[in-house]
């Protein structure tokens, strides 16, 4: 595994080339990304299932030389194709949930018809996620840093419940604008609004779920986090109110970080940043985590001595006039794997 002779990383990037230009394959590469065009429940503004093609293009504006982590792309970093079956899925999948997502709430309980829409769409979310699962584990045991680029946020549940099975003393730092624990939201039993509650309640090796920049929740989520042993919130709220009372964010961070277990999985919505970082996302929401304390929070779940085993970015959507979501992205993407690659030991840290 190498880099070509010829490749140099002071030159513009092409994505033509591969992510970030980069020329390895998948076989030579340490780290792949799973693209997963999809976004059949987002239930306010369409768009995500475009975030991977979208990141693919933003990443030549990449330079690889990072304060942080050093030359993390000589692992190997390579993006899979996307799927010409999950491409034709979420096509048949957003059709068929918009006539649920239209309906009237109690027109929805009377109507046959669209219970059985409504079935057909949950069983296309069952089949992504043993397609996610499947590829997820393949790639775990071949040796490989499996990495899922949504699509909403409804993608990465199989992927969860593939690095589940392979770490024990697992958790996940889940970083959003919403808590994502609603139960079957609009009858949706794979919704974007419902991963988390899927992944506490139906993958019993996730040990802990700790939340960080939630603003957007109703009462039952209230009620369930707040209340579930498994799951620690730091909403948005609490922490600017703590920021505002002259409390350092480092030290929020610190506290953040010693909740989650040795092995740590990060699960990225966007729409934790604040919006102007992602104004094109699915459910934008005022408020949320600046940029630079995201890193700095990231550096401490390192720092800490704990595993960041893998990751996910999700809810990315490019805008129509600009590049600017994606941009953001894919930052974010080259940062996060450089962030697990040096707590595994495989880069250094600067």
């Amino acid at each position: 595994m190498g880099l070509k002779t010829n490749f140099d990383p002071n030159s513009k990037a092409s994505a033509k080339d591969g992510i970030y230009g980069l020329p390895f394959t998948e076989k030579e590469s340490k780290v792949v990304y799973i693209p997963v065009p999809w976004d059949v429940t987002t239930s306010y503004q369409a768009g995500t299932a475009k975030g991977p093609k979208a990141i693919l293009g933003a990443s030549e504006q990449i330079d690889f030389f990072d304060l942080d982590y050093i030359d993390a792309y000589q692992v190997g970093l390579f993006l899979q194709k996307e799927k010409a079956e999950i491409k034709k899925m979420n096509t048949e999948g957003r059709k068929l949930a918009k006539k649920i997502i239209d309906a009237d709430e109690d027109k929805l309980k009377k109507d046959k018809t669209l219970q059985t829409t409504l079935k057909k769409v949950n069983a296309l979310c069952d089949k992504l996620n043993d397609i996610v699962y499947k590829e997820t584990k393949k790639q775990l045991d071949n040796g490989k840093m499996s990495v899922l680029i949504g699509g909403d946020h409804a993608t990465p549940f199989g992927a969860i419940k593939a690095y589940a099975e392979k770490y024990k003393d697992f958790g996940i730092l889940h970083f959003d604008a919403h808590s994502d624990t609603r139960i079957a939201y609009m009858g949706f039993e794979n919704s974007h609004a419902s991963i988390m509650y899927n992944v506490v309640e139906k993958i019993p090796g996730v040990k802990k779920l700790v939340q960080v920049g939630i603003r957007d929740f109703c009462e039952q989520e209230y009620d369930y986090v707040t209340n579930h042993k498994k799951v620690k919130t730091y909403f948005d709220a609490e922490i600017q109110q703590r920021k505002y009372k002259g409390e350092n964010f480092a030290k929020i961070a610190k506290e953040i970080v010693k909740n989650l277990p040795k092995n740590v999985y990060i699960s990225f919505d966007i729409d934790g940043l604040d919006p102007r970082y992602c104004p094109n996302t699915g459910t934008p929401v005022p408020g949320g985590i600046e940029y630079m304390e995201l890193i700095g929070l990231v550096q401490e779940v390192v720092n800490s001595g704990r595993k960041l085993v893998g990751f996910d970015l999700v809810e990315v959507a490019p805008g129509k006039t600009d590049e600017w979501d994606a941009n953001v992205g894919m930052r974010l993407l080259y940062k996060l794997t450089g962030a697990a690659l040096a707590s595994q030991g495989l880069i250094k840290k600067r």
